[in-house]
């Protein structure tokens, strides 16, 4: 019994190449008390895998979140599949806004202990106590209105690429850092203000808005599917889009695009970009903002001290990262004074 992955990234997507099929690009979420989250993974692992399903799908106590790739032609046999389980029948799936055949390569079902790392202790408060969800029309007239304060869930190199016009974006690394952070910038206005929330899919809005009616806020709003479904409803209904940018996103496309509005810049050189890359260097694997100039001239690497370690031969990489962990520019993603740019 296959319970997990036994293909690389570049066998899986030499096979996506041959078959020539379309793939969709689409993620969903449901808090649920589910009591083996282990049992639940292998059997979502072995009929996903039969599907050809791709992604990245975390599973906990608390419920499921998943990212993931499904051949156009399976997707209905994925959605009866889904309707099989009882708290994720009629799920809402967020499509993505722009398609890639390769935004994931492999099938990665994880157990965790939280389906987002937020850092709460959910036994101190009603988790179930969430705020008010909005759609699309009705998340533009609450952004409109003079007594709402519209705040960004989430990290610094999301929102930094694109976010809804006049909002909050705090600089922040992680989600459970932005809960203090927002908490304190509001105290004096829990009562007066609309509090507005908006994130990716609605994950983090959904935690995040029972967390703030705990604290005593008592005007609270998320935006329903986040800014996913937000850009489907723009697109189908007709509606006034308040997004300006790109959407980040966890997958190998890093990004969608929503406008043609450029509101970030290159770190390297401040040039208008908004492109996202890692560094080439493996042991440095650094998230930031580069323009094709810059590319070209450092070798897609985020400074000269890692352009000269991609000249060495592989052995001789493998041996300087011997015995050393993870670059913390891995997690810090964009935190790094090599980049002179990084706002």
């Amino acid at each position: 019994m296959q319970l997990y992955n036994k293909l690389s990234a570049i066998e899986r997507a030499a096979l996506i190449d041959e078959a020539g099929k379309d793939r969709l690009t689409i993620s969903f979420y449901q808090y649920y008390k589910i009591e083996n989250p282990q049992l639940f993974r292998d059997k979502l692992f072995l009929e996903w895998n039969a599907l050809d399903v791709l992604g990245r799908i975390y599973v906990s106590y608390e419920g499921i979140n998943a990212q993931l790739s499904v051949p156009s032609e399976n997707f209905y046999t994925l959605k009866d599949q889904l309707d099989s389980i009882s708290f994720l029948k009629d799920i809402r799936l967020n499509v993505a806004v722009e398609h890639d055949n390769k935004s994931f390569l492999k099938l990665k079902v994880k157990v965790r202990n939280k389906i987002v790392a937020d850092g709460l202790n959910d036994a101190t408060f009603d988790v179930t106590a969430k705020g008010v969800h909005l759609n699309a029309k009705e998340f533009n007239e609450m952004l409109a209105n003079p007594d709402t304060v519209c705040v960004d869930m989430r990290n610094h190199y999301e929102s930094e690429i694109g976010h809804f016009d006049g909002a909050v974006t705090p600089d922040v690394d992680t989600f459970r850092d932005s809960l203090d952070i927002i908490e304190e910038d509001l105290k004096d206005n829990k009562e007066d203000k609309n509090l507005l929330m908006y994130c990716t899919g609605g994950i983090r809005c959904e935690k995040a808005s029972a967390y703030y009616k705990h604290k005593g806020f008592k005007n609270v709003f998320q935006l329903e599917g986040g800014i996913i479904e937000y850009t489907r409803q723009v697109k189908t209904e007709g509606i006034e889009n308040k997004f300006i940018g790109k959407n980040f996103v966890f997958d190998h496309r890093r990004a969608e695009r929503i406008t043609d509005d450029v509101v970030s810049n290159c770190h390297q050189c401040g040039k208008a970009c908004d492109e996202h890359t890692n560094c080439a260097n493996e042991a440095c694997h650094l998230l930031f903002i580069q323009c094709d100039e810059c590319s070209e001239a450092t070798e897609n690497t985020c400074s000269t001290d890692c352009q000269e370690v991609i000249q060495l031969s592989f052995e001789e990489q493998k041996e300087l990262r011997k015995g050393k962990g993870n670059s913390n520019k891995i997690f810090k993603k964009g935190r790094s004074e090599v980049l002179k740019f990084k706002k």
